[in-house]
């Protein structure tokens, strides 16, 4: 089956390539800042220029809470007030925007940057290919298109066809394809989409041969696969109830159920398949097996494990039979084969393992061990023709390893270096699986790979302006203040001299299982070119080496997190590679709490930070859309321990008057219904009014923007080079005298 669980429960990694821009007005208006009702401005110079800008000083309010007897303060309450549906946040708004847009446009070396990007990111991009109904489809980008455009071949070597383009959707790119599912006939094409970055999904259906969208649309969609029927007569989905009416970004999600499609039927005539009304919390996600027999649903309720049952398609009188009754363990269904549903779990195998469970005789004692836990972390599995083949991970690097059906070894996979794959999908009666392999230094190639003989060949390359030869990678590893060894990647131009004084960045994540891998990233490569150092840490919280890692950075750990990341910039200090003046530090969603909690910790260490989509107050997170379901990771302030953990390092309660921070640019979107702005906003409003330094403290809010997910082109270079221009600016960097020459 083509079906990987949505990982809704994860914090999305956030390349920050992939965050907000906008085409703003930028311009400064101190009068419009006044006739928003904000405060009068405040002036601030820097430290390195002469320049000026202005802080529309933001209003406070007398809003106090009690937790467990403490009593905490929260002024910037009304800024959680959705930009939508408040006059006065949407003023906030417009004039932060006004501030930040208008400071960026002072640095010197955005434009050229911007350039240089646009001219790296010009290449045809390669989606992992996958079949289905006889035939390949495959996402591809000619470079510079908004979004990427889903092609099908009959055969490798027949010529693609263009079959949805999602670039028609929308004048300015911002309504994207989030996911596509082909029915088992090739007939027809299940369409989740996405407008405007938010989580919530339109589903409709496209006739694959006449390219002609049928009647019916499908809403209410969130957190939700679409898996079709065997006879591809319809699929199964997930939805929630309707929202109220302006409620749709911040309002809790309950009660998801399971409904069942039927192709060119209304959504009002969907079978109800499964639901929990005695568990409103749960999460539903729906799976199929290859052969159509097996309704697979995953149950969810935070980070942690899951549920997992299964539900025989052939009974009319079947009832959902669940193998587990706890949510300790990760459960994921990789494939059946003749009633044997096989799982890979970390249940027992805190590294993962694979297990066959009898559809017949599902109690644990019949389980069957097919491939035990190993040193290296087993990240995904998949079935394919008569074979398993499954993606490790160790010491933050992927590899492969394929398994007869009875768990055998067979052979490792021979991957081109140190990086990271994708892919590996496929079916049961499929004799081939496609993969995509990067580096730091490596673009994304695509390859075939043959079960039968191991043999991979490239499908497609991707060809990018530069020589890899000129960028040179190394791993090391450091001491935690707790003495955990913890690995880190290390990127720079070949041949750099260590002399403590090259700009770096440094960037993490730290949460959710994610694990941190070497992968491609024109963001990246670009920052490499200017000059810098680009370093990235595989701290604790992640997945890199298994549950324990995971568990060793969350809850009433989670400070373990923010000491392995400000362990790994003393580390570049200390081997001469940067100075705190010449550090920034990067992360996204879970990754810009870090940075928030690590600049409150250290401000002393780093010269500037880029938290994007951050959450950022710890205390109220579990309130809003899909915050709840991170508890697993966080705790809850409404446990009395959980809640002294989290203020101790809540980004936004931690801010203290007086303090000297590094220059901050927060990035956020006014779309963002996984972490909503309001972290964002409330965190800048307040490191405002704490900043006692001249380093300059910004918040670019994008517009039709997102947690990530959807953006288009445009605005990634936009955001990426104006987050580049201001390390650049603040980092007292100089670009190379032939910088942007080959453009």
């Amino acid at each position: 089956m083509r079906l990987a669980p949505y990982a809704f429960f994860n914090l999305i990694l956030i390349s920050l390539s992939a965050c907000q821009s906008a085409d703003q007005d930028q311009t400064t208006s101190t009068e419009k800042s006044e006739a928003t009702g904000n405060v009068t401005p405040v002036a601030v110079a820097t430290d390195v220029s002469e320049r000026e800008w202005t802080y529309p000083e933001t209003a406070q309010v007398d809003q106090t809470d009690d937790y467990h007897g403490t009593i905490v303060a929260d002024p910037y309450r009304w800024l959680e007030d959705d930009v939508r549906e408040s006059e006065a946040v949407a003023d906030w708004v417009e004039a932060q925007n006004e501030v930040t847009f208008a400071y960026l446009e002072t640095i010197p070396e955005r434009e050229k940057i911007k350039e240089r990007l646009t001219s790296l990111w010009d290449y045809e991009k390669y989606g992992v290919p996958f079949r289905e109904g006889g035939k390949i489809f495959y996402f591809r980008n000619d470079g510079l298109q908004n979004q990427s455009v889903l092609y099908s071949q009959d055969s490798l070597d027949s010529e693609p066809r263009e079959l949805i383009d999602p670039n028609t959707f929308s004048d300015d790119g911002t309504v994207a394809l989030a996911d596509v599912e082909i029915s088992p006939d090739g007939r027809f094409a299940a369409m989740a989409i996405q407008d405007g970055g938010s989580d919530w999904r339109t589903v409709r259906v496209l006739e694959i041969e006449t390219g002609e969208e049928l009647d019916e649309k499908i809403e209410w969609v969130k957190f939700s696969s679409m898996a079709w029927a065997g006879d591809s007569s319809g699929f199964y989905y997930s939805r929630f109830p309707a929202t109220e009416e302006g409620a749709e970004f911040q309002s809790l999600n309950k009660n998801q159920k399971i409904y069942f499609h039927a192709v060119n039927t209304p959504q009002s005539a969907d079978r109800l398949v499964y639901a929990r009304p005695d568990q409103p919390d749960w999460l539903l996600i729906p799976g199929i097996s290859d052969d159509g027999r097996y309704l697979i649903i995953y149950a969810q309720t935070g980070s942690g494990g899951n549920q997992m049952a299964f539900l025989d398609l052939t009974r009319d009188d079947a009832e959902a039979v669940f193998i587990t009754d706890d949510f300790e363990n990760e459960f994921g269904f990789v494939g059946n084969v003749d009633g044997r549903l096989i799982f890979r779990t970390n249940l027992d195998a805190p590294r993962g393992r694979l297990v066959e469970v009898d559809a017949n005789n599902p109690g644990r004692e019949n389980w069957k061990e097919l491939v035990p836990e190993s040193e290296a972390v087993m990240r995904g599995a998949s079935l394919v023709g008569d074979t398993l083949i499954a993606v490790y991970i160790k010491d933050a690097y992927s590899q492969v390893h394929q398994f007869a059906l009875d768990g055998t070894p067979t052979r490792t996979v021979d991957l081109p270096g140190i990086g990271s794959v994708s892919g590996f999908g496929g079916k049961a009666d499929d004799n081939d699986s496609f993969y995509s392999y990067s580096s730091f230094n490596s673009p994304p190639t695509i390859y075939r790979f043959a079960t039968d003989t191991g043999e991979s060949t490239v499908f497609k390359a991707a060809k990018v302006d530069f020589d890899p030869a000129d960028y040179e990678v190394t791993q090391v590893f450091y001491a935690s203040r707790d003495g955990t060894q913890v690995p880190m990647f290390i990127a720079h131009r070949t041949g750099l001299e260590l002399n403590g004084d090259t700009p770096t960045l440094l960037y993490g994540y730290g949460g959710f299982n994610v694990a941190l891998t070497p992968r491609f990233s024109i963001s990246r490569l670009a920052w490499m070119e200017m000059g810098g150092v680009f370093a990235l840490a595989n701290i604790r919280g992640g997945g890199e080496y298994g549950d324990e890692w995971h568990k060793a950075g969350t809850k009433l750990k989670k400070q373990n997190v923010f000491d392995d990341f400000i362990a790994a910039a003393e580390y570049l200090v200390a081997n001469r590679y940067t100075r705190p003046e010449k550090l920034a530090v990067m992360g996204g969603s879970n990754g810009g709490l870090l940075v928030g909690a690590v600049v409150n910790q250290r401000p002393d260490l780093f010269g500037a930070g880029l938290p994007a989509v951050g959450v950022m107050d710890m205390l109220r997170f579990h309130k809003f859309t899909a915050g709840r379901f991170w508890t697993d990771d966080y705790g809850s302030a409404d446990n009395p321990d959980e809640f002294e953990a989290l203020l101790a390092y809540s980004p936004y309660h931690n801010l203290k008057d007086g303090t000297e921070y590094p220059a901050i640019m927060v990035t956020t979107a006014d779309t963002d219904d996984r972490v909503v702005p309001g972290h964002s906003f409330k965190y800048a409003a307040r490191l405002q009014a704490a900043q006692a330094g001249t380093a300059p403290v910004m918040i670019r809010i994008e517009t039709r923007a997102g947690h990530g997910s959807g953006k288009p082109t445009e605005l990634i270079i936009g955001e990426v080079a104006d987050e580049w221009a201001f390390l650049v600016d603040n980092l007292e960097m100089t670009l190379p005298e032939s910088y942007g020459d080959s453009d």
